[in-house]
Formats: C-alpha cells, structure tokens, sequence
C-alpha cells in the first residue's frame, strides 16, 4: 500500500512516502529548479454550435427553470458533424504555439488529456503530432481520469522538464457530445465541448508554474464511472442495444463532497508549500462540473465571490478541456493580469484530484 501526500517538482527536495516512511533523496544537480518551468502560451477554442436549456427542452422532459437551479448551466457548446477531437485539439494548440511565438518545429514533446480519443488506439497525441507537423517526439494522451486530466498533464510535463529541458505542448480536449446518451435528462444537459492548451518551457514566459499536488483514492473508483468499453464490461451487442456504453454511473452526494474537500483541500496544500496566503491569490479557477460545487469550494476556501473563475453557464462541464480553456479566456478578457497568482484545481473519475500554483 502506497500513499504520496506531496510531490514537489522543482524543489530541491522530493519526499516519497511509502509504507508510511519518509525517505529524504536530494537532487543536489538541480539548480535554480524552481524557474524550470514556465507557461510561454495559452491557447483556447469552442465549436460554434450552442446548445441552449431550451434546445435540450424540446428533446428530453427538462426546462431552463430545472437546469439552471441545479446546474447554473445555461448553454454550451457542440462540435460540428465533420469535426472530431483531433480538430478541436488542433485549433487551441495552434493558438497556445503562436501564443507562445513558436512553431511546430520548436515543440519537444506532446500530451493530451482526453476521455473522448479521437480513435480508441492509436492515441489521440499521436494524430496530433502529424495534424501539426511536428518532429518525431513523444507524444501520448494522458486518459480515465475524467476532468482531473489537465492538471495531472501539468504534473507529469514538469517532472518531465526536471530531467531535460524541453517544451512541452499540453492539450486537454473534450468532445462529451458525441459520446452521451442524448436521451438521459440527468446527463446529457451537463456537457460541452471545447479544447485548452499551454506550451511549457524553461524559458521566461508568460506564467510560471510554481507548484503542483496530485492524488488519487482508488477505493471510490465507483462513485463516477463509465464501465462498459473495458475488459470487466466489454462492449458487445447486449451494451449497444441497452445504451450502457453511453451510461455513467455518478454518485451525485458522494461526488460533491470528494469533489469540495478534494479541490480545497489541495489549493491549501499548494499555498503552504509555496508559502503563500489565500490572500495572495488573485483568482482561483476550479473545474466547471457545477454551480453549486464552484460556490462550495469557494466558500470552503474563504475567498470571495469575484476572486472565482466561474464560467460553466456559458459551456457546461468540458472535462478535461475546462482548466486549460478557463485559463486562456480569464486571461484574454483581462480577468488575469500581469503579477497575479492563480490557482487551479480540478477533480474527476478514480477518484482523481489535482491543483496548480500559477504565478503570472
């Protein structure tokens, strides 16, 4: 059994804890490691096709009244017939490259979060790195997670930045609305779909990535789970006729309070081990899963009201896409300026759960 309570990439001192034990390993080659990593350029994008609550009235009995009232949603967006996820992925990675003033040459390696693929094998990076041109670099999705994907990229991109210098292209990119059921009310209004992305690097850049915190509790794998499509549920023709490949199974109550303690908890982890105050943050910009889960963490952190993202009543919940996306368009309408820190923090499926310090 194994328990990590902190990863700290980009400090002199990494803690592993196993059994219960601390065991101290310091990397004593690494120098200046907390200005390894700095985000050089946001990229965002949303189809343009919206879906209002009273679009979603007409096919299945809802109305605006009830979805408002539980959700905060009022509409989202839906990707076109001839697009896919590579399309979506591609348009904010183009933006987060010109952002950051690079070109496809310039980028070392990809990772895409996603739980929508563009194939079920090979992975969806893989197409990515062609649609762009790309070098030969490694390039893999980082899926199963649910809407935590994004923030558990950044994760993994910094420790990668710890052994070799490099730019790093980070796409999380959902396309839910091909993949629901249209027909259960309880779900199919929740959803959207988009793409967001930054490119890493070592260099000065726009933001830097201060800290991330990460965790998983896998003995509540059951509480948010898609189970047909593995080998415990294979898909076969008895799914396809039920619907049950397009079913989640989601323990609503369960799901809101490991989603409140989980965010909150972590952003207060991230302030301690960057010794930084609530106070001190500009803005915090949880994942967009629901009205009443934002205000929730909010207020469990006492930071007020105007100090939280909150965007979900124009796109839903996009996944893994919604941190990325909420990061791009906070800091093109001016919501992020220049000196702030922004935490973000995400949960979903396994249970996942993760939080970044951004320092602007």
């Amino acid at each position: 059994r194994c328990s990590v309570s902190s990863t700290r990439i980009g400090h002199e001192q990494i803690r592993l804890a196993s059994g219960g034990a601390n065991r101290g390993i310091t990397i004593s080659s690494l120098k200046e490691a907390d200005q390894l990593a700095f985000i050089l350029g946001f990229g965002g994008y949303v189809p343009d096709r919206i879906m209002t609550n009273d679009d979603w009235a007409e096919l299945v009995d809802t109305d605006d009244e009830w979805i408002t009232a539980r959700t905060g949603i009022k509409e989202r967006r839906f990707a076109a017939d001839d697009q896919s996820t590579l399309d979506l992925a591609a348009h904010a990675a183009e933006k987060a490259m010109e952002d950051a003033g690079l070109t496809a040459a310039e980028i070392d390696e990809i990772i895409v979060a996603t739980d929508t693929p563009e194939a079920y094998t090979p992975d969806t990076a893989s197409f990515l790195q062609h649609r762009l041109g790309c070098r030969e670099v490694p390039a893999y999705d980082l899926g199963g997670s649910g809407c935590a994907g994004f923030v558990q990229a950044l994760d993994v991109a910094r420790a990668r930045m710890l052994l070799q210098p490099k730019r790093i292209l980070i796409v999380g990119v959902e396309l839910i609305s091909r993949l629901m059921s249209w027909k259960d009310r309880s779900f199919c209004v929740l959803f959207g779909d988009a793409a967001g992305a930054v490119v890493l690097g070592p260099e000065d850049g726009r933001a830097e990535l201060l800290d991330v915190v990460a965790g998983t509790d896998g003995s509540k794998t059951e509480i948010l789970t898609l189970k047909t499509g593995g080998t415990r549920y294979p898909f076969n023709a008895e799914s396809l006729a039920s619907g049950a490949y397009q079913h989640l199974d989601m323990d609503g109550r369960r799901v809101f309070r490991e989603a409140v303690h989980r965010m909150s908890t972590a952003v207060e982890d991230l302030l301690e081990n960057t010794q930084r105050t609530i106070d001190e943050v500009a803005l915090v910009i949880p994942h967009q899963a629901n009205k009443r889960i934002i205000d929730a963490v909010g207020h469990k952190l006492a930071i007020p009201e105007e100090r939280v993202y909150i965007n979900v009543q124009d796109y839903g919940n996009t996944g893994s896409a919604t941190v990325p996306f909420a990061l791009w368009e906070a800091k093109e309408t001016g919501r992020i300026r220049p000196g702030d820190l922004v935490a973000v923090t995400a949960f979903g499926a396994g249970f996942h759960w993760a939080a970044a310090a951004i320092q602007f």
